[in-house]
């Protein structure tokens, strides 16, 4: 655990290849990615669809570049099978995760979703009924409190395109759950659905346990807004940038969460085309970057 007021900054590999749509990076070696995280600065990285699936095999390749293991996403579908069954097929993930020593698991709920389908607009998602909530608290209660029993805390990654993306269903969801479902804060994923990073940050600091800092270009929102476009294809033009390098005021978030005593990780998952976007120019960049506005907020970043 992190000092008081102490908070560490690492990268998702999203920066390099896109699992979701291998043709941005997907020829890019693990090797380049690991050593270009380090060469950035950061003192951690996320899971991604190249890294080795068992702690034994993980550990020394990410040793070899001195970086920790911060957490992987994972898909739920919780509106789609019972706790049990979620726990069920979970398990191989949550025993990477456990035996990494990571303290919280990137965790979304992607039944229904689009935000991998380029030809769906991310508004056409499936949402969670007024009838399904109920149901649908007890579950992710259940999973979460798992997860826990593992020493792993969910932490809820609200996305475009799924069926929790707006600033109302993520109230709605932490209102019906209870601590043990923690809350990941992605400021560039509410300020694409339309809700506010900072409100969301001052209503629900208790329960963040995970930060992605992905900043957004606003012209490119607007027109991918505008045209009802899919989220991948958003990303494909530039939505989404490195914090300091879009239209997100990041230190107001920043000072409320080092107020409210958070010390976990801050994540840079800035999703572009790198062939437009250069992986390490813009890691660069965004470890710069957020250094600085953590530091300016009252973080101590450490480096280890």
């Amino acid at each position: 655990m992190n000092a008081p007021g102490s908070v560490r900054i690492g990268i998702n590999p999203i920066t390099w290849s896109n699992d979701d749509m291998p043709a941005l990076g997907g020829d890019t070696p693990l090797e380049t990615c690991l050593a270009e995280t380090r060469q950035a600065g950061y003192a951690g990285i996320e899971m991604g669809g190249k890294f080795p699936k068992t702690a034994e095999a993980l550990r020394p390749v990410l040793a070899k570049h001195g970086l920790a293991f911060i957490s992987g996403w994972y898909s739920a579908r919780l509106l789609e099978r019972d706790a049990d069954a979620e726990i069920a097929a979970m398990r191989p993930h949550l025993d990477l995760m456990a035996g990494m020593g990571c303290t919280v698991m990137v965790f979304a709920e992607v039944s229904g979703g689009t935000h991998g389908d380029r030809t769906k607009p991310a508004d056409t998602r499936r949402t969670i009924t007024e009838a399904e909530w109920p149901e649908y608290a007890r579950r992710i209660g259940a999973v979460a409190r798992h997860m826990k029993s593992r020493g792993v805390h969910l932490a809820f990654h609200h996305h475009m395109g799924t069926a929790i993306q707006t600033e109302a269903e993520i109230d709605r969801l932490m209102v019906g759950t209870g601590p043990e479902v923690g809350l990941l804060l992605d400021t560039g994923h509410a300020t694409y659905a339309g809700a506010d990073p900072l409100a969301l940050a001052k209503r629900h600091a208790g329960r963040i346990v995970h930060v992605h800092c992905k900043d957004v270009r606003r012209p490119v929102l607007d027109q991918a807004l505008a045209r009802r476009q899919s989220f991948l294809d958003a990303v494909v033009d530039g939505v989404f940038t490195v914090p300091g390098d879009g239209s997100i005021a990041y230190k107001p978030i920043l000072s409320h969460l080092a107020g409210q005593g958070y010390r976990g990780w801050l994540v840079v998952e800035a999703e572009q085309d790198p062939a437009k976007a250069h992986p390490l120019t813009y890691a660069t960049m965004g470890f710069r970057n957020l250094r600085a506005l953590a530091q300016d907020s009252g973080f101590t970043v450490a480096t280890g």
